[in-house]
């Protein structure tokens, strides 16, 4: 009987975990995926992300233009900074690489130390 009931709270745990994978994948079109990926990828990327962003509005999308831009931004003047500039950008790759990873999953994860503000004062993007 307890076997039975342990069985069964784990069945509903995985059940529960896949949901969750499975909604945030399906919430997000594959279309707003490629353009939030496009956007990660340089600062010409970007621009044609925000411009193919005006026919498709999605806050998926509006989200990762403020976070791409961000990092983009980020990495430009950290790369004026003599001498630690290159290794702080090598912490910047990391971070777009998460940032990257979590678009293909379809989550709206903001980057690590600075996502927020990004958010807050990229909010011009719509």
């Amino acid at each position: 009987m307890q076997y039975q009931s342990m069985e069964k709270s784990k069945q509903q745990v995985t059940s529960n975990t896949n949901n969750y994978y499975a909604s945030s994948n399906a919430d997000v079109p594959t279309m707003a995926k490629a353009f939030a990926i496009l956007s990660y990828i340089t600062l010409i990327g970007w621009l044609v992300a925000i411009v193919l962003h005006g026919s498709h509005k999605s806050n998926f999308i509006s989200f990762h233009l403020r976070q791409s831009l961000g990092l983009i931004i980020t990495g430009a003047l950290l790369a004026l900074i003599p001498l630690i500039g290159w290794l702080l950008n090598v912490v910047v790759l990391l971070v777009w690489i998460y940032a990257v990873y979590h678009v293909v999953q379809g989550h709206t994860i903001r980057v690590p130390i600075l996502g927020d503000f990004y958010q807050e004062h990229l909010d011009f993007i719509k």
